[in-house]
């Protein structure tokens, strides 16, 4: 993922929203959202090249999501794919916290990841350019390829919209993906500095990239509200996508246990 925006405890009816987006060069094979035949405990799309995935919940209502840390002079040309650490979590069974406890001791293995992990209890976040495991508390963040709540002008404004489009009650999954199919463009002066160019840092400036060859390939949300009901859906993107249109949404549901505030 390249944008996560999340509402943790700050919704009347829900525990936990979720709204991404995955960036990802065209070419890079990709399976939609489904559960996994190989693990049924696992419903996500899937990084066809890698073999992990960047974002996916299990039954029990377990949720990870990645981003990859921006950081262009720091790359391991043969680091394992980040995509495990979110399939290694939903097939675990490992409360959160002590999950990101084990992983970072072996993190600096990794090219530049943050890591969002939930166990239906505690929301948790750990970067391995920050090396500090941390409970996310109750409120709304944002995350892009820097560190969690970073003020990139593509996260303020991602946390904004999406607070917006869900106060109040009656959540519109439709009003999520317009959010998440925002092109905005924040003026240069506003932009981070991460290595890549102004050029490049203008394409990947808005919450919905579109370029020839690179862009936004999947939107998603998930919501889980306070009877343990999960809704996870998907829309894919590709080159020909107009973030205005509307792409067919897969959804898979599960009823969890019952989560407490």
């Amino acid at each position: 993922m390249c944008l996560i925006l999340l509402a943790y405890n700050s919704h009347p009816d829900y525990k936990l929203l979720l709204a991404a987006n995955r960036d990802e060069f065209y070419e890079r094979p990709t399976a939609p959202l489904e559960v996994w035949t190989d693990n049924p405990r696992i419903a996500a799309g899937r990084d066809l090249q890698g073999g992990g995935t960047w974002m996916g919940v299990s039954p029990d209502g377990c949720l990870a999501a990645l981003t990859n840390y921006r950081d262009p002079k720091d790359i391991k040309a043969n680091a394992p794919t980040r995509g495990t650490l979110v399939t290694d979590f939903l097939s675990g069974g490992t409360p959160a916290y002590e999950y990101l406890e084990k992983l970072s001791r072996s993190a600096d293995e990794y090219n530049g990841f943050n890591l969002v992990v939930y166990d239906g209890e505690e929301l948790c976040f750990f970067s391995n350019r920050e090396g500090e495991v941390k409970s996310i508390p109750a409120g709304w963040h944002g995350l892009s390829n820097h560190l969690l709540d970073t003020p990139w002008p593509k996260v303020d404004r991602g946390v904004a919209l999406f607070k917006n489009a869900v106060s109040g009650s009656g959540l519109s999954p439709k009003t999520v993906f317009e959010v998440l199919g925002d092109r905005t463009q924040p003026p240069d002066d506003k932009l981070p500095e991460t290595g890549v160019g102004l050029a490049w840092e203008r394409i990947l400036a808005p919450l919905f990239i579109k370029s020839p060859v690179y862009g936004t390939r999947c939107s998603s949300l998930v919501t889980i509200d306070r009877s343990g009901h999960l809704d996870f859906f998907e829309r894919t993107h590709d080159d020909r996508t107009d973030p205005a249109g509307s792409p067919p949404v897969r959804r898979i549901t599960f009823q969890t246990n019952p989560v407490n505030d």
